[in-house]
């Protein structure tokens, strides 16, 4: 069966003002899978998060969604077909977490219209989906940090999109809180389709949960692939910076590193 790309990046470059950030990268984003995107700080990788999701023009290059490039869609025709969750979201705050998900129709109505019963049906599937039905009348401010990350999540899904942007879903989340989001992202893509690509600090994480690995090193793609074909003593340490033992999960076959000492 033929491969479908959901996403393609083409020989995409960014600067501010004159310092490059990312340089000359291309990618592939196959339909249906889940990336990661990791990297050391300041490598490029939410820079190219934000180009991707047209928050941020490129100076050279273009992002191709479905074959068309993003900054020649107007804003409803992109948030038909992909959906941002951005690290930190601090807007609507005071609204019901019920409140928050209807805004994820937003993009499939037409000015005139109010909602209909299939965006209440939608609204009602995001909400289950990300098991918030007791939460829905609170608000977002009132909610701890891994409940506002299912709403802001719930937001995103309701509005049904084919490739779903992560960038640092769980920062600042403690470690019940991580594993949580990181099952429910599994289960969009597994359950619904969704593409998935996100930004993930937690190398472990990336490799436990995603389907191929993109290493971002120097402004450029250093090496994509399989988390075993990433999770490398070599790659770590030329990448990172340290040694490294890497072991096998004996619940998901994928690999787990230890980071022994620094090089």
């Amino acid at each position: 069966m033929d491969k479908r790309f959901v996403l393609k990046i083409n020989d995409l470059s960014i600067s501010y003002k004159d310092v490059k950030v990312i340089e000359h990268i291309d990618l592939e984003i196959e339909e249906g899978k889940i990336y990661s995107i990791i990297g050391p700080n300041g490598s490029g990788k939410t820079t190219l998060m934000r180009a991707i999701s047209r928050s941020l023009k490129p100076k050279t290059g273009q992002v191709l969604l479905e074959d068309t490039n993003i900054f020649k869609m107007n804003t409803k025709e992109a948030a038909r077909k992909m959906a941002i969750l951005c690290q930190n979201n601090h807007t609507m705050s005071d609204v019901t977490v019920k409140n928050l998900v209807q805004y994820g129709r937003f993009a499939h109505k037409e000015w005139w219209r109010g909602s209909n019963s299939e965006d209440s049906k939608i609204v009602e599937w995001a909400i289950k989906t990300t098991s918030l039905e007791a939460l829905q009348n609170r608000k977002i401010n009132t909610l701890s940090g891994g409940e506002r990350q299912r709403a802001w999540l719930a937001m995103s899904i309701a509005q049904k999109p084919k490739i779903l942007l992560l960038d640092e879903p769980t920062t600042f989340l403690d470690i019940a809180h991580q594993l949580e989001i990181m099952e429910l992202v599994s289960h969009l893509n597994r359950e619904e389709g969704i593409t998935i690509v996100m930004v993930l600090h937690d190398i472990n994480h990336a490799a436990r949960y995603s389907d191929e690995l993109i290493v971002i090193k120097n402004k450029k793609i250093f090496k994509k692939g399989t988390p075993w074909a990433i999770l490398e003593d070599n790659v770590l340490r030329e990448v990172f910076g340290v040694e490294t033992e890497i072991t096998r999960d004996k619940e998901t076959n994928k690999p787990i590193f230890y980071a022994r000492k620094v090089v």
